[in-house]
């Protein structure tokens, strides 16, 4: 992001969170799938925020509350993250109840609709939090006991071309001596 484009943010925010307004450690993020750094398509949210928005967190309902007041927002990014957090918790009544009070223009819906599915998708992250994709080259950082198998893959080893598990983000597969084996993301780096 240019230092621009993140001064701008930090001072639109006043240093608070633009969902839920805690003044915690902030962190400045860029909306899906709008890649460039312009400041209307980033938000400066707190850890809280962006850890249920990427599903590092499970959601905590109480604190979604927030959204009551970001919906409002004159904000591009903050209203349709307020959407996206909205419609993932629409089997809630309230949730439910600020979807139908919301107001989007039709590019912000398009944008909220678009990158839904991104912004919520299972991400697969090392140990370091870094995020794996398939295909990815990665080294074990522990040594890891196959079962069903006569052997340990040692730490250091590297393991290309991996498989993400679709629908379990702290599992990839790979192939070592041979095999093709299941290996928690907890235990590779990038």
């Amino acid at each position: 992001m240019s230092m621009s484009a993140e001064k701008v943010v930090k001072d639109r925010s006043g240093e608070n969170c633009e969902l839920c307004t805690q003044s915690s450690t902030l962190i400045f993020h860029i909306v899906a799938p709008r890649p460039d750094s312009y400041a209307e398509n980033c938000a400066c949210l707190c850890e809280q925020c962006l850890d249920q928005i990427t599903g590092k967190s499970p959601v905590d309902l109480d604190h979604l509350r927030c959204l009551n007041e970001s919906i409002w927002s004159e904000i591009p990014a903050v209203k349709v993250l307020s959407y996206r957090l909205l419609t993932q918790n629409a089997q809630e009544g309230w949730a439910s109840d600020l979807l139908d009070m919301m107001y989007l223009t039709e590019d912000e819906l398009e944008w909220a609709k678009e990158g839904l599915e991104d912004e919520f998708a299972i991400k697969h992250l090392d140990c370091n939090g870094a995020q794996l994709f398939g295909g990815d080259t990665i080294v074990l950082t522990k040594d890891l006991e196959v079962r069903g198998a006569n052997f340990t893959a040692k730490r250091g080893t590297s393991v290309r071309n991996i498989r993400l598990v679709t629908d379990n983000a702290e599992q990839i597969e790979g192939k070592v001596n041979g095999q093709n084996i299941v290996i928690l993301t907890q235990f590779v780096k990038k």
